[in-house]
């Protein structure tokens, strides 16, 4: 039975020499010249000036036996609807009965279908999923019909690395180097800045290609901030280089301007997004639209990882391909790890961001070799290092 749901800031110091972000993507809000002119995200400096701190908000859910279910790095808004409109539905609850309890929760909740709503019944939903697999000894890939593989590619995200064209060459040398493969590219530049946007772009993706070889994947991020001529004109514009897909170039409702691109683009340039859909019923009815050649569903947003299975289905159905959005590497690893290779290929790893989402964790998953492990920790493996905890408070 929940005894307890308790949402928990914890608080500690992190070694960043050089602060945590060299530059910052380009955020939709950037049509906007005072938006466009911010700088990276800083975060707070501690004692040392090598230092940063971290914060991080964890939903945990406790039960009678002791045990504790936990989901990382969720928001304060989060932890607000956690408190007022979800925690009266599961005390007293069965924790195994995820499913009764999602469903209990969305008919609760009809304003929260989509977004902060949604975000935080993922949340609840990921945390029971920990706390069945303790209850039955078992990771939650087990769980769910894994291990399909023992291992699984991951390509790097470098939100936040300098975007200087020989940064960009080394840096992508680095990571498939050390066995990534692929490199993902966040510019800043967008349709305000025309002709000269660009061409910054294209000398983006041409440093990554240099650098990264002739055989690892060069995508790009464009965080729903660019347009269609903008996207039409940087894809062909990088052909010959290799350019795998351009994720979310488009605001996630224009899909009348994905058709367009559908269209428009090269052929050899794929669309990828997807993570800003809710629920299976708001992916079947983008999968309607087939406008995307990769998708990119997040189970911290979309549902949790009960949806996010069902999700998973109508993709197969459809044909496609799933590569999750990298919020949650355990939540992330125990989907993938339970799917087919051929519905999901590859997972996401955000080389400057894991390390700080995934401070408080005992056992972060970390790749080696450029792959993930199968996990072996009952539950998600979100057992706490408390020599990383310097404060906390319940909210």
């Amino acid at each position: 039975m929940i005894t307890a749901v308790e949402c928990v800031e914890y608080t500690g110091v992190r070694s960043a020499p050089g602060g945590v972000f060299a530059d910052r993507l380009r955020r939709p809000a950037d049509i906007y010249p005072d938006r466009r002119a911010l700088g990276p995200e800083v975060f707070p400096p501690a004692d040392r000036p090598d230092e940063v701190v971290v914060t991080s908000i964890a939903l945990h859910i406790r039960t009678d036996d002791g045990l504790i279910g936990t989901t990382m790095q969720i928001s304060a808004e989060s932890a607000f609807l956690i408190n007022s409109m979800l925690r009266p539905l599961l005390i007293g609850a069965d924790p195994m009965a995820s499913e009764y309890l999602w469903d209990l929760a969305y008919r609760s909740s009809i304003h929260g279908r989509r977004g902060a709503g949604m975000v935080a019944l993922s949340a609840v939903d990921c945390a029971l999923w920990d706390l069945r697999g303790q209850l039955l000894g078992q990771p939650v890939h087990r769980l769910l019909g894994g291990p399909t593989r023992d291992r699984i590619p991951a390509y790097a995200s470098t939100l936040g690395d300098s975007l200087e064209p020989s940064a960009v060459r080394e840096r992508s040398r680095e990571l498939v180097a050390a066995g990534f493969s692929g490199v993902k590219w966040f510019p800043r530049w967008g349709p305000e800045d025309g002709r000269a946007g660009v061409d910054r772009v294209v000398e983006l993706v041409a440093a990554a290609r240099e650098g990264a070889g002739p055989q690892a994947e060069i995508m790009l991020d464009a965080w729903c901030s660019w347009d269609v001529e903008f996207t039409v004109r940087v894809a062909r514009e990088c052909q010959g280089l290799r350019l795998g897909w351009i994720e979310e170039p488009l605001l996630a409702d224009n899909i009348d301007g994905y058709r367009t691109l559908r269209h428009r683009l090269p052929s050899e340039v794929q669309i990828a997004g997807g993570e800003h859909e809710y629920t299976r019923w708001g992916y079947q009815e983008l999968l309607r639209s087939a406008v995307l050649d990769v998708h990119q569903p997040d189970p911290h947003w979309a549902g949790g990882i009960s949806e996010t299975w069902k999700i998973l289905a109508l993709i197969a159905a459809a044909g496609g391909t799933a590569v999750f959005h990298g919020q949650s590497m355990q939540c992330n690893s125990a989907l993938s790890f339970a799917s087919s290779p051929a519905l999901v290929q590859q997972q996401e790893y955000l080389v400057r961001l894991m390390p700080l989402y995934q401070h408080f964790l005992a056992e972060p998953v970390v790749p080696v070799d450029g792959y993930l492990r199968a996990p072996t920790r009952p539950g998600l493996g979100m057992a706490l290092d408390e020599s990383a905890v310097r404060s906390r408070r319940i909210l």
